[in-house]
């Protein structure tokens, strides 16, 4: 009788317990956002934080609550954007995105004040004096840490001057982030010229050091049409969204560092 009366009160015991848990997971259940598990589904989980946020976690609960548009995932592209659009019932504005490394001092291009043997680390050959071995002092050291960061193969070294490829690159910014001298940015994949430097020297330093830098001449500023490009610290810039992408400010630069991409 007494293992009877063990086996009951055990018993009792465990279905009261069944019972509490049971009710206890009702009031204590988090609710899940049915939309917020398909974005997630939807993204393809690189977790390489160009969107902005930490991970896809973050990015999925940022759209499903409308903090965060549809389109914000760097690395799915057009076909990830429409399928989270279509989940949240709205239409996404889909710009394709390129990474660009506003630089044309390669090997050929770009003097050196001396050799460099340190590690092969853009970051730690710009700590030290004259921020590396370039004579330019904004130029492209050439050691790859972009390189590094990348998860898609799209950026690599050629001829000492990082050069991204347009089909692999997902536009995450990791690139952005790891150049010590902020040569990198994210822009529009349509955009038609750019200013392939970002030596802010005045025109005479710009040609002791590298034969492929703007020399704040201002002939494309003078001759654009469209009043599209502008000067600062002495380094010609296109403003995109007054730009008609006539070519002329390419036509007319010199030196050759606006490129049509």
């Amino acid at each position: 009788m007494e293992i009877l009366y063990a086996v009951i009160i055990v018993g009792g015991v465990g279905l009261l317990i069944g019972v509490a848990l049971s009710i206890a997971g009702k009031f204590l259940a988090v609710e899940v956002d049915e939309k917020e598990v398909a974005i997630r589904e939807a993204l393809p989980g690189n977790n390489c934080g160009g969107c902005g946020y930490a991970g896809c976690d973050g990015l999925a609960a940022a759209i499903a609550s409308g903090k965060s548009d549809p389109a914000a995932c760097p690395v799915g592209g057009a076909s990830v954007a429409k399928a989270i659009a279509d989940i949240m019932g709205v239409k996404a504005e889909i710009v394709p995105k390129v990474a660009y490394v506003a630089c044309s001092g390669d090997c050929d291009k770009a003097k050196e004040k001396y050799h460099y043997y340190g590690n092969a680390s853009c970051n730690d050959a710009a700590g030290i004096p004259g921020g590396g071995a370039k004579a330019c002092g904004f130029g492209c050291l050439g050691l790859g840490s972009c390189v590094q960061v990348c998860e898609f193969d799209a950026i690599h070294v050629v001829n000492g001057k990082a050069v991204v490829d347009p089909e692999k690159c997902k536009a995450c910014g990791k690139c952005v982030a790891a150049c010590p001298k902020g040569l990198i940015s994210i822009i529009p994949a349509d955009t038609k010229y750019m200013v392939k430097c970002s030596s802010e020297d005045k025109g005479k330093d710009v040609m002791l050091s590298c034969s492929a830098g703007c020399i704040g001449c201002g002939l494309c500023a003078k001759n654009c049409p469209h009043d599209a490009v502008e000067f600062e610290y002495n380094l010609a810039w296109i403003d995109q969204e007054k730009c008609e992408k006539c070519g002329v400010c390419a036509e007319k630069c010199p030196k050759k560092v606006i490129e049509q991409l």
